[in-house]
This record gives C-alpha cells, structure tokens and sequence, in this order.
C-alpha cells in the first residue's frame, strides 16, 4: 500500500516564511500549509510564494484559516463574503484551490445551523465558480460547532460539491470525542482534508492548550493513531498534514522540527498499518557506556569508579581505548584523537559520549534509522575488529547497537580488546538506568527519538522539586525493563539539570545507575575501598521511619551507608546511593530493586539533589 503525501503546516516552524518552506523541503515534505500570518508577514506577493514553493517542489496543499465567517447577522455577512472573495484571490495566486473555514467563535455568532448551512452554500458556490474548494472544520472552542459531527450536519445540509470537511485530531480528542461513525454517515469524497496533532494530557482550558502544547504524533499522550486508523476505514486517501502549535517548536530550529515532523508522520503511517517499517528491535538491556576524556581526565576518571569495584580489564587493539568493568557493567573510556569521542571532548570536556544498547539484530535497526532519517555513524575499525553501527541521537550522542549474544556468538570485547586474562569480577549486575539531561526544547526530539525508532515507551512524569527550579522527568522503558532511559528538563538554569544542559550547550547522560543483588553490601565494599557516597541528611531517615514504619536498626543501617529507602505500594523496595559528581558533569548511582519495584526512587529525588547542591563548589 503506497504512502501517503504528508505536508506540514508553516505555523509549526520558526523563522521567516521563507526558512519554514525550505526545511519543509529540506525535511521531504511533499506539500505545505499556509498559514495566513505567515503571508501577511511576508515581503513578497502570494505569488512569488507560489514560486517559491515550485522552485522547493512543494504544492501548497491548503490556505488557512478563515475565521468567524457563518452564521453572522446580515451586515456582517455581507462583509464576510467581501472578505472570502478577496481570499480567493489570494489563493488563485498561490495555486492552491482549498481554503480552510473554522467553525465561529464570535459573540455574535447565531445558533443558527440552516443560517450556517445557506451561508456555507454561498461562500462554497462562490468559489466553485473559480475552480476553488472549502472545507469546514470543527474548532475544539467553537461558539456553537464544536464537534465534528455538528460540522458535517452543517456541511450535509449545505449540499455543495465544493464543500467539504476539514477533520483535526486535536480539536476531536481534546474533547474527548472520536470518529466513532465517521465511517459509513460522511461520504469519502466530503473528506476534504486531515489536520493532525498530538497532545499532552493537561487540564486547562482547550484553547490555551491548543495554542501552546500540541505536538507531533507520537509526543503526546491523546490517541492519534486509533484516530487516523478510523478516518482510513471511512476512506480518506488524502494528505497527511501536522498544524502544531508549540511555543518551543517555533524557537528551536526549523530544520530540526521540520525532520521530527515528518519522522512523526512515518511512525504514525507505520502504527495504522498503512506503509510498515523494518520492525522494532527486541532490546536486551545497555552494553556499555562511553566516555570521552583525554589521558589527564581518563586517569583522573579510573580514580573516580575505582572505589565502586570498576577495574581495568583490557584496551582496545588499535585505539587509545579502555574497558574497565565491574560484573556485568562495561565502561569505556576513549581517548582516541580524531574520533567521535574527541570531538565531543574537544567541545564539552570529560562527558559521556556514547552508550550502546544490546539488540536482536543492528542491521535491521539501521535499516529502520534510515528509514525514520536518524543519522547513521560508523567510525574506522582496524583489521578483524567487529564494525558496530550507531545512531545519532539528537543531541548528536551516539548510540551504539551491538548483537545480544547468543548461542556461540563471540563478545565484541573478544573481538576489539586486549583482556585481561587475571581481571576479577564484581558484582553489578549491568547498567539499571542512564538518565538524560535535555534542554526543554530538545524533550519531544528525545521523546519521538526513543518512542518511533527503539519502541521505548513512557512512564509516568514527575515533577522534582530542586532548590533552584523543578525538574520535570519521564523515563522511556523497553525491552522488559532492561533498558530504562529517564529523561530530565528544567526551565531554571539554576538546577542541577540546568547547569548540566548549560555546561554542554545540549543534553547528554548525567546519571548512570549500576543494578545491584544487594546495595548495602555494595556500599560496604565501596567504603572499604575509600569511596565517598553523596552525605544524605539524618532528617530524611527520621521522616523515613515515620514513612514506612521502618525499624531503628534498618534504619541506621541505611543511614550509615548513606542509602536512601522507596517502597512501592505491591511492596517492591528499591535501595539506593549516590556518589559525588565527577566535574559537575555526572554522577553515580548503585541501586537495588526487590519484590518487583520498577520505579526510580523519585520520591528521593528533591533529598538527592539538594544534598548535591550542597556539594555543588567541591564538584
């Protein structure tokens, strides 16, 4: 089944109409929207903006919108109909022959559907008569006409050709509605155009959460999917349009938004089952995490994971590279010049780099990559080292896929390394968590990143209260839960992920959790080997007793550790403890999960971080 042409609205982009149409293209849109500001804004004649769009290969699909047109009093009809004339002959010069009507929101709209039906009759007759359409589309905030199906009992009474629908995901699902027999009561031919969104879940009024939230398919939380998939039961065979309006969307740049837009739409065709990419990978939990530092940081970086049992087992065979590991977790540190690594190092310093996730099958994922257009990377190998693709994250990161082992497969270790034949092993089970500091106009990047292309899915969010600013959360897991990546924001420069995102201009790991059998035998090893652990407040262990009911004894235990205590309400505990930071660039986390617990401890987060700040002029 063939594709469909996808467009993307210019209200959703940044910049001047001309830098909008040239991401478009630059994306592969095949087809635009034009909003009307745009062209009031634009130095040039509609059609130079038709030009324009010919010379990107662009049609313009659609000019929108026209407002509070239907169901006036009579003098303001009059004027209604001047107006729409003059807008047809503003979209004769663009070459497009659909104009979109929104349902009115004027105080003085009448509740009046045969006075909107004979006025929607005349202003659609009117364009007929220049090879023009219009299609009427349903505003979540409408006066009277709120619903889609309001809108097509209009649109069914006005009975023209050139009148049609205008259907928009976010204006039926923010109100909780659905095309619940859509199918079989519109005609396909009526389905004149699609307008698609996504949304967070928010409890505000629709208008302000449409004007500043929306998002693209597969960011948000409302039901995009199951509304496309009801809209081709009933025949549409369209255009696939995103109009988003997102006050970070349009400050970040148009290009970036233009990829994520039509990545969106590619994910959104895959989930109906219109147009299947190469499958989704089977994750099997995170090989290793990648530094990159130089010989003065990787030294002063052993010292730093020394005392949490890490040892060097081995360097690579033709790179300046080292493995140090402790059970089943694997740190690299890359010192190579002329590398991925020494690029980000040259920029940023000592920071994590890269991180590679076990997969079924990495060519098949690349394939997939491609065809979402994330960025592949491939650095030089030396003879008989295995080639290991990666993906480009969007803050350009690296993410590596290396085969899950299986019967008789070699590790890439034996293929890359020189081990250690007399290195002893530890006991961290793997990496529990790698958590992301992002930017907050880089989150719904990370969110579609993760979600289309590795099949990660949400967890709750959270709100952390830092001593400088909230922190918002939401971790991504797959692969039953042996790949758990939290991602954290914060509009305040002043917390500890602000002054992260700030220090590396971006986003990139800043938490690497380390799964363990048992943490405070963890914690005793490390103490015995001079660790320090992040100081943890005695109030927070006298609230604990009060909390959970906990026992003097468990509870001085925990504190001597400097461990802190969740509890679940099915009764899964999670133990857990925190190293300094490394450079106020990352940190560590040893961490046990018992009796099931599959969440990150967020309730000691606002203790975690304020303790940190307090550390904040020794990092």
């Amino acid at each position: 089944m063939p594709r469909l042409p996808k467009s993307i609205a210019t209200v959703c982009l940044s910049g001047p109409l001309a830098d909008k149409l040239e991401a478009a293209a630059a994306a592969g849109f095949e087809a635009v929207e034009i909003f009307e500001n745009d062209l009031l804004t634009f130095e040039g004649t509609p059609a130079e903006v038709r030009r324009m769009c010919e010379d990107l290969g662009l049609r313009i699909a659609i000019f929108q919108p026209f407002r509070d047109f239907e169901a006036m009093p009579d003098l303001q009809r009059a004027r209604n109909l001047d107006r729409a004339e003059r807008k047809f002959d503003i979209m004769q010069a663009l070459g497009t022959d659909l104009l979109l009507v929104c349902s009115n929101t004027s105080a003085a709209a009448l509740d009046d559907a045969a006075r909107a039906a004979s006025d929607l009759h005349e202003m659609a007759d009117r364009a007929a008569r220049r090879g023009l359409r219009v299609c009427y589309e349903a505003l979540a905030w409408g006066r009277h006409v709120n619903r889609w199906a309001q809108a097509w009992d209009i649109v069914r009474r006005a009975d023209h050709a050139a009148l049609g629908l205008c259907l928009d995901s976010f204006h039926t699902l923010s109100l909780g509605d659905d095309l619940a027999g859509l199918a079989g009561t519109v005609p396909p031919e009526k389905l004149f155009f699609l307008q698609l969104a996504d949304a967070p879940n928010l409890s505000m009024d629709v208008l302000s959460w449409s004007r500043h939230h929306r998002l693209f398919p597969g960011q948000g939380e409302l039901p995009v999917a199951g509304f496309l998939r009801d809209l081709l039961a009933a025949g549409f065979d369209g255009t696939l349009s995103l109009e988003v309006f997102n006050d970070e969307f349009r400050a970040a740049p148009s290009r970036r938004i233009a990829r994520d837009g039509l990545r969106s739409l590619v994910w959104l065709e895959e989930q109906v089952g219109r147009a299947p990419l190469p499958a989704l990978p089977k994750l099997s939990g995170i090989e290793f995490v990648e530094f990159a530092v130089d010989e003065a940081a990787r030294e002063e970086l052993g010292r730093f994971v020394a005392p949490l049992g890490f040892r060097r087992v081995g360097t690579h065979r033709s790179k300046d590279v080292e493995l140090w590991r402790n059970g089943g977790v694997n740190l690299v540190l890359n010192a190579e010049p002329d590398s991925a690594a020494s690029e980000r190092f040259e920029q940023l310093g000592p920071t994590v780099c890269a991180m590679a996730l076990r997969v079924d099958d990495p060519a098949r994922l690349v394939e997939r990559a491609a065809a979402l257009s994330y960025p592949v990377w491939r650095e030089r190998i030396g003879a008989g080292e295995r080639r290991i693709p990666s993906v480009r994250a969007p803050d350009g990161t690296l993410v590596y896929l290396v085969e899950a082992p299986g019967a008789g497969a070699r590790p890439i270790w034996e293929d890359d390394f020189v081990l250690d034949a007399d290195a002893v092993e530890g006991g961290l089970l793997g990496v529990d968590h790698a958590a992301q500091a992002v930017a907050p106009g880089m989150l719904d990047s990370f969110v579609l990143f993760y979600r289309a292309l590795f099949g990660l899915e949400p967890d709750a969010l959270w709100e952390l209260p830092d001593p400088y600013g909230l922190v918002r959360s939401r971790a991504f897991v797959g692969g039953g839960g042996s790949v758990r990546l939290p991602l954290n924001a914060s509009e305040s420069g002043r917390t500890g992920t602000g002054r992260f995102v700030s220090a590396l201009a971006g986003a990139g790991v800043h938490h690497i959790a380390f799964a363990s059998a048992d943490a405070m035998a963890e914690a005793d090893a490390a103490a015995a080997r001079g660790a320090e652990m992040l100081d943890i407040p005695e109030n927070y262990y006298e609230d604990l007793g009060a909390r959970f009911g906990l026992e003097e004894e468990e509870l001085h235990a925990l504190a001597r550790r400097h461990l802190l205590y969740d509890r679940d309400p099915a009764g899964g505990v999670f133990r857990h403890a925190y190293t300094h930071a490394f450079r106020d660039r990352f940190f560590l986390e040893v961490a046990e999960r018992a009796g099931g617990y599959s969440g990150f401890g967020a309730a000691n987060a606002p203790v975690r971080m304020a303790a940190q700040r307090r550390e904040a002029p020794r990092a």
